[in-house]
């Protein structure tokens, strides 16, 4: 059967299923007249698996290992129950602390936070993790120069084939000049992809999380 009706049936993408194929999950044969794949009823029944253990957030890794025998569903089930069960722990510390707050009637204003930040060190070191501020902001201060930098590839390569299309239309146009046009957008192209791996550095490794450090 064709993707088209594997996704209706499994209730997943082509995006998803073809993840799953370049991971090795999911190795489909290939039709000897077209060369296309052919998927059977026995990869929709592997898919729907991979979907279920997906959902239980159980590793892709881990998903390999059960397909290879190398692990039981009850050693890789048992083992996902302590991380919730841990998840779970860390979720209750974080409710009892709010509760805390929510008792002590604390507001913004008088909001003694260095005294919550020392007691979460405590409970850092036992454990239990509290988010991640630095990799949250970075991640939104990455979202900027990418869309910019999104935007800017677009127009030149919009503007590439304007300029290829003009010159197809009227042939009187100077190849030459047609040429530099197209080698100095390209050159753009080139600049803002250059700029944006730069600035992401920056963001991940540099100026933005020494400004955050406290």
């Amino acid at each position: 059967m064709k993707i088209n009706q594997v996704e209706e049936l499994v209730g997943i993408t082509k995006k998803n299923i073809r993840f799953y194929e370049e991971q090795g999950l999911i190795i489909p044969k290939r039709n000897l007249e077209n060369g296309y794949r052919d998927y059977s009823l026995e990869d929709v029944d592997l898919l729907n698996k991979i979907k279920l253990l997906r959902r239980l957030e159980v590793p892709i890794e881990e998903i390999k290992r059960l397909e290879a025998g190398k692990i039981s569903v009850a050693d890789c089930l048992d083992r996902h129950i302590s991380h919730f069960t841990h998840r779970q722990q860390e979720l209750d510390v974080m409710k009892e602390m709010c509760r805390e707050m929510i008792e002590a009637d604390v507001h913004f204003d008088n909001l003694q936070a260095e005294s919550y930040l020392e007691e979460m060190k405590k409970l850092e070191k036992g454990g239990i993790r509290f988010m991640d501020v630095n990799k949250t902001d970075i991640k939104k201060s990455k979202q900027g120069p990418i869309i910019a930098a999104a935007v800017s590839i677009v127009f030149f390569l919009a503007m590439i084939i304007f300029i290829c299309l003009t010159a197809m239309s009227d042939p009187d146009t100077p190849l030459g000049f047609i040429a530099i046009i197209v080698v100095l957008f390209g050159a753009m192209i080139v600049g803002t992809v250059i700029a944006l791996k730069q600035r992401l550095k920056e963001i991940e490794g540099g100026e933005i999380y020494e400004a955050r450090k406290y």
